[in-house]
């Protein structure tokens, strides 16, 4: 539809602002994460297809652009832009950087330069298995021949998209979710996507803010499907990003058994699995269920650039025990290879979890030492959050905090959290604001804490900087005009609170632990009014 209609715009350079009205009111059946310049222009020298190609962007692109024309360095840009934006790990560099020069990463031999099985060298494919069994606890071992190696997640979503929807079918996923997978599934196959939308509503003792549930999934395909959408998969992210929350085995099975009463297939991403940092938390993944509901129609994705914090490095790999789906990516493994060295230092990387402590590099040295930074970047950055008063999920894998800002918007919309997205931005500080995630709720935003000490002290300095200025402005905006919302007496997100601890069900205010309740009263104290809003009968 949206092809037509550019092509059918007439004229060279054609304005495109009504389109974009048009596409962007679509909420659920047309094409998700498109993001129009008001004064975007067509380009004459592009088809239809590569005019929205060029346009194809939102809030995380153009931060991300931002962020690498002005990055911050500690001597040469020290006003530069803070990357809290970007899911990447950098607090391994030390570790991988040995790694990856040892001696044994080194090996040119013949089959390194020429071209590969497109699938991926076998010595490859074959660690990837006996890695995957391993880590992923396989009741049997799983087999070479149903790895396919390519060049990163992105590229497996695409292929994955291109080989099991139509143009204009749709793929199932609940929101928030990483929002590059609306580019990955869109650009190439003009695959689409369906919402399944949660919220952080808390509508009992065991449910828990933005919680997945089957009847949710129903909705949304129902609801697709009423719209005449054909619906060909579900993608599932575990752990799930940018929430943070790790599926248990009842759940993932009970999405599992959805969606073979449905005949979907099932995409799970696990790129997080190994990036869970507390021990109190139990990670699951689909290749260790002892029965799958529906093998043919589940499909495993896993990559190195998270796990192992080397998102520099191009790698993504597929286990399906479906031949005809392997088949078919690996038609597409032409355009998405990765490089014949590249395939043997990662065998090399992945091969280091031996059974001896002197070859366990993986457990030994790497993940010991990863999850214990991770952990306490966590625990940095959740702290100032508790201080600050801002409610947030703390949760215990991925590298983000996801974060509730809901009351520095007045009027609670997308366009006011866009501005107080930009004013971060235009403080050198680079978040991610819920919109790119698809959102149902304005004001949340996506923290990245997975960084070097001095950079997370900066950049939580700018951050607070940011929310008492707005807290200033939001006060004095209620002495000269009291919000109608306030009026009607609706709690924010103070008087919710949200600050989840880890493995236990969401409290209220009421039961919320002593550092969780300091942060929240210095927050409230600061503000001039706060004794004459919150009364002695309102407080108990």
């Amino acid at each position: 539809q949206a092809l037509s209609e550019i092509a059918g715009m007439g004229g060279g350079r054609g304005n495109l602002k009504d389109m974009r009205a048009h596409l962007l009111a679509e909420r659920r059946v047309d094409m998700r994460g498109f993001c129009y310049p008001s004064d975007f222009q067509k380009s004459p020298y592009l088809s239809a297809r590569g005019n929205i190609a060029s346009v194809f962007h939102g809030s995380t692109e153009e931060g991300y652009k931002a962020y690498h024309a002005d990055k911050y360095d500690e001597d040469k840009n020290p006003n530069g832009i803070i990357n809290f934006g970007t899911s990447e790990n950098k607090l391994c560099f030390d570790l991988l950087s040995k790694r990856l020069t040892q001696n044994d990463m080194n090996l040119m031999e013949p089959p390194m330069l020429q071209y590969p099985d497109w699938k991926g060298h076998k010595f490859l494919r074959e660690e990837v298995a006996r890695f995957l069994t391993y880590y992923c606890k396989a009741p049997a071992p799983l087999k070479a021949e149903n790895v396919i190696v390519l060049n990163g997640c992105g590229s497996l979503f695409s292929a994955l998209a291109t080989v099991l929807c139509d143009p204009g079918e749709a793929v199932l996923i609940a929101t928030p979710f990483y929002g590059g997978i609306t580019q990955d599934v869109f650009l190439y196959g003009n695959v689409k996507l369906v919402y399944a939308y949660l919220d952080s509503k808390i509508t009992g003792s065991s449910t828990r803010p933005f919680q997945l549930t089957v009847e949710k999934l129903e909705k949304a395909l129902l609801d697709a499907r009423a719209e005449g959408v054909t619906v060909r998969a579900l993608i599932l992210l575990n752990p799930q990003n940018p929430l943070g929350d790790i599926y248990s085995l009842s759940e993932l099975r009970d999405y599992l058994e959805f969606a073979k009463r449905h005949e979907l297939h099932v995409i799970v991403d696990e790129i997080y699995m190994l990036s869970v940092f507390d021990e109190s938390a139990m990670f699951h993944s689909v290749l260790g269920m002892d029965r799958l509901p529906d093998p043919q129609r589940t499909h495993v994705m896993w990559g190195i650039s998270k796990d192992f914090a080397v998102s520099g490095i191009r790698f993504g790999t597929l286990y399906t025990e479906n031949q005809d789906v392997a088949n078919a990516v690996a038609s597409l493994c032409y355009f998405h290879g990765v490089c014949g060295p590249v395939q043997y230092k990662v065998a090399q990387l992945l091969r280091d979890r031996g059974e001896s402590v002197a070859s366990n590099w993986i457990n030994q040295v790497f993940l010991r030492a990863n999850h214990a930074r991770l952990k306490a970047a966590h625990t940095y950055v959740t702290d100032e959050l508790k201080t600050l008063g801002v409610p947030f999920l703390n949760r215990n894998a991925g590298f983000f905090v996801w974060t509730d800002l809901r009351k520095y918007l007045r009027t609670g919309t997308f366009e006011e959290e866009m501005l107080l997205w930009r004013r971060f931005l235009d403080n050198k500080v680079l978040l991610s604001c819920g919109k790119a995630f698809e959102c149902s709720e304005p004001g949340w935003f996506r923290i990245i804490f997975a960084d070097k000490t001095h950079r997370l002290q900066l950049g939580m300095q700018r951050i607070r900087k940011v929310l008492e200025e707005r807290e200033k402005e939001i006060l004095a905006e209620e002495k000269e005009q009291p919000c109608q919302s306030d009026q009607d007496g609706k709690a924010d997100s103070t008087d919710e609170v949200i600050f989840v601890s880890r493995h236990q069900e969401p409290t209220c205010a009421g039961t919320s632990n002593l550092g969780d309740l300091i942060g929240l009263l210095q927050q409230q104290m600061r503000s001039s009014d706060w004794l004459q809003k919150n009364t002695a009968e309102q407080f108990a």
